[in-house]
């Protein structure tokens, strides 16, 4: 009984046991010995091998396999007639003479084969779904005549070849006529073996061809059976062929251990072996495909027969080797790694037992401990009793869970933090001065406060944290006096912008559970800074955003109350922080836009903007230094005029700020500089390679280089001021000035060093920039004189705007269209809101009882339409604060009288007369002065705020404060009767 042990590779795995009873033969002459001496492959007992192959006893023409096939051995059968009325289990495992024998069968049923053919001489499992198809099989074994064709299995066009279970399905579902033309031509004649369900094992016995269609259902067929052509045994190039077959077979021996379970069963148990055997053996179980296999079975000439089968054995060959250095590659990648995983844990326990080393999770929290330990008696009793909880966690935990990750993430946070450190601080008020002198002129408010909040510290013995905001346009210095403010203290500084900031969560932190959770910038700054006193700058809080994540605003009401911030609580932390001690400076370029709850927690401090006289001095300073350094000039190659310095200031950096005056004298340097390289008479270096540099001039830049604080200032905000306590700076006189005349010999490379030096400091070429030439360094002017009138005409009065840039002036214009009895009307124009376009009524109304009771007889305003104006209608304007003028204007076209040219006025006026205070006086004085403006009408409500101008800016001004507008009506108008009378 022939027991089948079926594989699930695509090789075929020989793997069949024969019954005691059944005697192999052997020829020890056969070819198949010298395939066991090549291979030096022992044979082994019957009884002891696992796997035993089997031939049929009439398979004269060859042996061959498929990928599922098995080979068969050939045995000699005692007592056949009583073998034969055995049992049918029987009959199905071993081969008996059945009559008539196979070749007289001419019409047998077809089978198809999906995968590979079957080849004379192999066993191969296929599944028969047709029910028709099985049943018609199990009939035939019946009757004794168990013999069927076995047919590989056309690809479908437009398919791949590749097998897979949808077209196995396609399979099933193939008959008639339709799988008859799907099938090749050339098969095998098939043994039925067994049948178990709907599995039939089939033994491979000699090739056949298809002749034509008998029937469809089941698919019936005639054949023909082939033969192979006659060929000479003694021919040398088959031998020599079919011994490259063995040497091949043997070299991949040594590689495959499929391959040797294959040659081995069947070098064990072959019969007759000859050469068509040896083809059909190579080509069964190489691992070509289906079709290289069918053109195996197809071939009838043994030489080229050997020839196919010696190319799959090669290629065979070839995939074998890749096979073993793929292996071996892997191998010694796999093998490295456990041998250095396992050294470093040998290494590990070795370190452990000398105690040189803890492990990863003790490391840790010595090294957590260690941290704390210099601020250990200084922090709170409450927080050291969480990082202790925390540790006794972190020892609990695994280190390759998630939550070991975010407690050590906790504790590397809670034990960086300076808990209870403080920076010494400077409490010298005379020190303080200096330096923040230094770093600006002007600003006397701003320094003033700082000298206080000093000199209260002082006399504390400790300073408690403050909430100053710093309001101003943009460019005066906001940012960089945050700098100097820390300088002067000796805090350490930290920087953090809100402007759209709309996120909570980066004030207060995000929650321990979120993944890539963070503290608050507050917790970030104290990390960065290392003391729990810094200066901490928030800028552009009046730029706060609002989105879906909260209200950032509301969120920092914690952070600035000095009620509340002593128990700050981070959402990240959990653990209060006493932020008492920080000094909180925000800047903003309005306050208007600051929610009113966190406006009322701030000192504000306005810084309105520079004169034209506080603009020259920190150009001289400061810009103009910075300047030329940044650009490569020496100060002896250029001059920059007083003239020149104005006209940049009035023509072309009007606003408030210096941010704009900086970057154009940075273009003119800029400017210089190219013009001095294209002319060469820049300071090339000398044969030693070095920059010669006059004594004088290398001094001075040493000098300079004594002000290093406020170089940071205008990198980061560029709002830089400039400083008083510097000597003014002059360029250097030079005598000669190198022309195109001159000789060049100075500069040729023979000369020594001394005369390249003399050279280097004489012929230099001085740029002179003045205002004959500065549009030819920054362009046309940008702006006009504010000043439209010398002398300003009937119904035209100047008055005074506050902007976000700073002040300006602004006229108001009033005409006359037409006149006619009850035509009294005024229309407005120059994109005035809604508030100008009151103020503009009643000014009418108001007008008209003056002129009532100026003129009692002039009905201009009852009779005239009147069109009044402002200009720059491009540019939005509305305020309190223009009524005044109104009136003025509207009077002086009534009784035809030119206000006088140097008056100016701001004001709010009421139905009765009286003038209301208004904001931004500062502003306002300074666009006055801007232009040329001596005589200046404030409500009187506004005179302090004028008496706390510095005296620069109020020089050479005659201010009126006035509280009604009679007290106006006599400046403007009787006044310049009185002076044409003189």
């Amino acid at each position: 009984m022939l027991k089948l042990l079926l594989s699930s590779s695509n090789r075929v795995h020989c793997i069949t046991t024969v019954a005691p009873s059944l005697r192999v033969k052997h020829d020890s002459n056969s070819l198949l010995d010298a395939v066991g001496r090549f291979t030096g492959l022992t044979r082994r007992s019957p009884t002891n091998s696992l796997f035993r192959a089997f031939f049929c006893s009439d398979s004269s023409e060859g042996s061959g396999s498929g990928s599922e096939s098995k080979p068969v051995v050939e045995v000699e059968e005692k007592g056949v007639e009583s073998e034969s009325d055995g049992s049918d289990s029987k009959a199905s495992s071993a081969i008996v003479p059945a009559y008539p024998r196979p070749e007289d069968y001419l019409t047998v049923l077809a089978l198809p084969l999906p995968h590979r053919p079957l080849f004379p001489g192999f066993y191969m499992p296929i599944y028969v779904k047709d029910p028709k198809l099985l049943a018609a099989l199990q009939e035939s074994r019946k009757r004794q005549a168990p013999y069927a064709g076995a047919f590989l299995l056309k690809d479908e066009p437009g398919t791949e070849s590749s097998p897979s279970s949808e077209s196995e399905k396609s399979v099933y579902d193939i008959k008639g006529k339709e799988l008859f033309n799907r099938l090749h031509e050339v098969g095998t004649l098939a043994q039925i073996s067994s049948i178990q369900g709907d599995q039939v094992i089939l033994i491979g016995h000699r090739r056949l061809r298809i002749t034509e269609m008998v029937s469809e259902a089941p698919l019936t067929v005639k054949v023909d059976h082939l033969k192979e052509k006659p060929y000479d045994n003694d021919d040398d190039v088959i031998k020599a062929t079919s011994f490259e077959v063995i040497s091949t077979l043997r070299d991949v021996l040594k590689t495959s251990s499929l391959w040797r379970d294959h040659v081995q069963t069947y070098s064990q148990h072959i019969g007759d072996f000859n050469f068509p055997r040896l083809a059909d053996f190579g080509a069964a179980i190489s691992g070509a495909n289906k079709l290289q296999c069918q053109q195996v079975l197809e071939e009838l000439d043994v030489h080229k027969r050997l020839q196919l089968t010696l190319e799959l054995v090669k290629k065979e060959m070839e995939i074998s080797k890749i096979q073993e250095s793929i292996a071996k590659a892997i191998e010694e990648k796999i093998s490295g790694e456990q041998r250095r995983y396992l050294l470093n844990e040998q290494l590990k326990a070795i370190k452990k037992e000398l105690g040189l080393e803890t492990d990863d999770k003790t490391a840790l929290s010595a090294k957590f401990r260690e941290r704390l330990e210099p601020n250990r008696e200084k922090c709170p009793p409450h927080v050291l009793q969480v990082i202790e909880e925390e540790l006794t966690k972190l020892q609990l935990l695994e280190a390759s869970s998630s939550e070991f990750n975010v407690t050590r993430n906790y504790l590397d946070w809670l034990t960086v933090l300076p808990w209870g450190n403080y920076s010494d601080e400077n409490f010298d008020v005379i020190r303080a001065q200096t330096v923040l002198d230094e770093d600006h002129y002007g600003l006397t408010d701003v320094k003033e406060r700082i000298l206080e909040f000093i000199a209260v510290g002082k006399l504390r013995g400790t300073s408690q944290g403050k909430i100053i905001c710093l309001s101003g346009p943009p460019g005066v210095g906001k940012t960089s006096i945050g700098r100097s403010i820390a300088r002067a203290l000796n805090r350490k500084f930290y920087r953090f912008s809100v402007g759209g900031l709309s996120d909570v969560a980066e004030i207060k932190g995000h929650r321990r559970t979120y993944i890539g959770a963070m503290p608050g910038k507050m917790v970030q700054c104290l990390k960065n800074v290392a003391t729990a006193n810094p200066l901490v700058l928030i800028d552009e809080i009046d730029k706060l955003g609002r989105g879906h994540a909260g209200d950032p605003a509301s969120a920092l009401l914690e952070l600035l109350d000095p009620e509340q911030n002593a128990n700050f609580l981070d959402h990240y932390l959990d653990v209060p922080i006493d932020l008492s001690k920080v000094l909180f400076v925000c800047t903003a370029n309005v306050v208007d836009t600051i929610p009113n709850p966190l406006l009322d927690r701030m000192e504000v401090i306005s810084i309105a903007g520079y004169i034209t006289d506080e603009k020259m001095h920190i150009a001289r300073d400061y810009l103009e230094k910075t300047a030329r350094e940044a650009c490569g000039v020496k100060p002896e190659q250029v001059e920059m005029t007083d003239a020149a310095l104005l006209g940049l200031i009035e023509n072309y950096c009007r606003e408030a700020g210096v941010r704009n005056l900086q970057k154009h004298i940075e273009k003119i340097y800029r400017k210089i500089a190219l013009r001095l390289v294209r002319e060469g008479s820049s300071n090339e270096p000398d044969i030693s390679g070095k920059v010669v540099e006059p004594a004088d001039v290398k001094a001075e830049v040493d000098d300079e280089s004594d002000h290093h604080a406020a170089a940071d200032k205008t990198n980061g905000d560029a709002e830089s001021v400039g400083n008083t306590s510097h000597e003014s700076e002059t360029s250097v006189q030079v005598d000669t000035v190198q022309t195109n005349d001159q000789p060049k010999d100075s500069k040729d490379p023979t000369d020594s060093k001394e005369h390249h030096e003399t050279e280097a400091t004489k012929a230099v070429e001085k740029v002179l920039v003045d205002t004959s030439n500065l549009a030819d360094f920054v362009g046309k002017p940008v702006f006009h004189a504010e000043r439209l009138y010398n002398q300003t005409p009937v119904g035209v009065v100047m008055g005074l705007a506050w902007t976000s840039m700073g002040g300006s002036t602004l006229y108001i214009e009033t005409t006359f269209v037409e006149q006619g009895e009850g035509k009294g009307a005024l229309h407005l124009t120059g994109q005035l809101g809604d508030v100008m376009k009151e103020s503009a009524q009643i000014a009418h109304t108001l007008a008209r009882a003056i002129l009532l009771e100026k003129e009692p007889d002039n009905p201009f305003f009852a009779n005239s339409k009147l069109h009044l104006h402002v200009p720059g209608g491009a540019t939005p304007k509305d305020g309190p604060s223009a009524g005044c003028t109104m009136i003025t204007s509207l009077l002086s076209l009534a009784m035809k009288k030119p206000v006088r040219k140097d008056l100016a006025m701001t004001g709010e006026v009421t139905l009765t007369g009286k003038i209301l205070p208004i904001g931004g006086v500062k502003e306002k004085t300074i666009a006055a002065k801007r232009s040329e403006v001596k005589t200046i009408v404030f409500p009187s409500a506004n005179r302090r705020d004028y008496d706390e101008l510095a005296a620069n800016v109020r020089e050479g001004l005659d201010v009126h404060f006035v509280e009604d507008y009679s007290q106006i009506f006599s400046l403007a108008f009787e006044y310049e009767d009185s002076k044409m009378g003189n």
